[in-house]
């Protein structure tokens, strides 16, 4: 698999798993540990409120949101990637739906690659 690719299947990856994490539909124990094996140690977050969020935090706040949604979708679109030979970018849009409540954001993520998988490293949202 090349590093494009192993960055799109993290990205869709992650989007599901969430999906399903929010939803409380998986074993909680297990799909907490596949969540967080997706992100570099040194991962962070600039939410769409501007707010940085460090791996620790976002760890911390996962429990509080298990189950919290249980209709809330999550669909991910216009994947691009750019990539070197252990880094990557990709930008996309992500949209979730709760109700009739729906909300759009555009991400810039990077990530770094090892043999294996794409890792998250920094992660900027932004509200559209």
């Amino acid at each position: 698999m090349n590093n494009t690719d192993k960055i799109i299947k993290e990205i869709k990856e992650f989007h599901t798993d969430i999906e399903a994490w929010f939803r409380g539909k998986e074993d909680q124990e297990s799909l907490y540990r596949k969540l967080l094996s997706g992100f570099d140690s040194d991962f962070k977050m600039v939410n769409g409120h501007h707010n940085t969020v460090t791996l620790a935090a976002f760890s911390e706040w996962l429990p509080g949101a298990f189950g919290q949604f249980p209709d809330r979708s999550i669909v991910v679109e216009n994947i691009e990637v750019q990539t070197t030979e252990s880094h990557g970018m990709a930008t996309y849009i992500e949209i979730q739906t709760t109700g009739s409540t729906l909300t759009k954001r555009k991400s810039s993520a990077v990530f770094v690659i090892n043999e294996d998988k794409a890792l998250w490293l920094h992660l900027i949202e932004k509200w559209i």
